[in-house]
This record gives structure tokens, sequence and C-alpha cells, in this order.
């Protein structure tokens, strides 16, 4: 195989969760580019199929389902209906997220335990529904942050343990399915990107950026997607319980 055809996604099935906006939804056009089939995830079930409608004017194969993925029977159903529809799941990004930034003296239980479920619990979800269906040389890539890797200029205290929570757990699932089951399980720690959180231009957050790292810019979408697409890819084959920093150098200052 020539090397850049081990990049390639033909004939793979990949769930994108969070794939409405954001990081996400760049994800799955980077796969759909890349030859694979795309089932997209997400709460906002407009969006989802105005999306899906611009990834099949491409000539991509797609399908949607709207899916709450905190939601452990909705991850379930999800994987379902990929299968249903197209008979296997070769890849998961998973990527469905939120942010937040409360003072940790002012965080309600009821907050730090939602930031918790959304971004470390839904993965486990997402993970193990698509695990029970995968085959050997299938993929999960599940989407952490640098956050988890060093400490906020922010109050962000929920949002970094859950991204810490996330990059634990991809170690501890890489040792449990990659040799029994063949599945390599990876994280990606994304720094900062431009994306409709962040192309405003919050200047407090710029300047951190700017400050806290060595290419001292934003990045930008197509910075990300080959690593999403290396992980996701046969270019990987080796490659499991590995945490992949794309970050404009952050955690090296």
């Amino acid at each position: 195989m020539c090397v850049l055809d081990s990049f390639r996604l033909d004939g793979r099935v990949v769930i994108v969760t969070g794939a409405t906006s954001g990081l996400g939804a760049g994800f799955a056009r980077a796969i759909a580019d890349s030859g694979g089939t795309v089932v997209l995830a997400g709460r906002r079930a407009d969006r989802l199929d105005e999306f899906a409608a611009t990834l099949t004017a491409r000539g991509a194969s797609v399908a949607a389902k709207p899916t709450d993925v905190a939601d452990h029977q909705q991850c379930a159903d999800l994987v379902a209906f990929a299968m249903e529809r197209f008979g296997r799941v070769d890849g998961l990004v998973n990527n469905a997220g939120i942010g937040e930034a409360v003072p940790a003296i002012k965080a309600t239980p009821e907050h730090f335990r939602h930031v918790i479920d959304v971004n470390l619990n839904r993965v486990f979800w997402m993970a193990q529904a698509c695990a029970k269906v995968m085959q050997p040389g299938s993929s999960l890539v599940n989407v952490s942050s640098v956050l988890g890797l060093i400490a906020p200029r922010f109050p962000q205290a929920a949002y970094a343990a859950s991204k810490a929570g996330v990059i634990g757990m991809t170690r501890d699932l890489a040792s449990q399915w990659s040799a029994r089951k063949g599945i390599r399980v990876n994280v990606l720690c994304p720094g900062y990107f431009l994306t409709e959180m962040t192309e405003g231009g919050a200047s407090e957050l710029e300047a951190n950026v700017v400050a806290n790292s060595m290419l001292a810019r934003f990045g930008n979408q197509e910075e990300l997607d080959p690593a999403v697409i290396y992980l996701l890819s046969p270019a990987s084959s080796y490659t499991t319980g590995t945490t992949l920093v794309v970050d404009g150098g952050m955690v090296a200052l």
C-alpha cells in the first residue's frame, strides 16, 4: 500500500458526535473527503439535516440521527441506526462536549455533575456501544483537550477534570480492547482552534493563546483534521493508547 493510500477511509463507516458545528463538523467533512461514510450525530436536528444535505451534495455517503450522547440509551440507538443503515461501524470520533468557566468556589453540584456527565460519561457510553459491534481494525478516537494536560488559565475545574478523565479512560479502554478485540483506542487533545465559539474574538482568550503557545495563535480546522484522519485510518494501525496533542505548542511551554 502506498503511504498516502494508507490514510484513505474508503469503505469505512465512521460515527461523529457533536457533528452539527465546530470541530465536529470539520472532522465529518474531512472524513467524507477521505472517502469515508459518515454517520452524523448531534442534538440540533435541523442543523444536522442541513449539514447532511451539504455533505451529500459534495458526493459523500452520509446518514444523520439526532442524538443526545449524555443518554446511554440514545448512544446505543445511534450505533444500532448505523448498523441498520450500513451494516458496520469502523470508527468513532467521540467529539460531543460542552465548555464552561465557573470559579470552583461557586460551582454547584448540579453544574459539576453535568459537565462530567456530558464530557466524560458520554465518551464511555459511546465507546462501549461502538465496541460491541466493531470488528478488528476499527478505531475509536476520543476528543479530549489540551486542558486535560495543563492547568487552564481560566476557572474550569469541571471541564479540566472531565478532559483529564477522558485521557485516563482512553488508556484503559486501549488496554482492554486493542489486543483482545483488535480495536485501537486513542485520544486527540486539541488546543485552541477557530470555531463558532472562538472566532468572535474574545480578547482575553486570544491574549492567553498568544502568550501561552509557541505558535502564538489559534489553530485552523485544516491543521487538526489530518490528526483525526491519521487515528481513524490504517496509517495508525500500530498506534493505540496514545495521546496525540495538536496545540500549537501549549503543552511544551
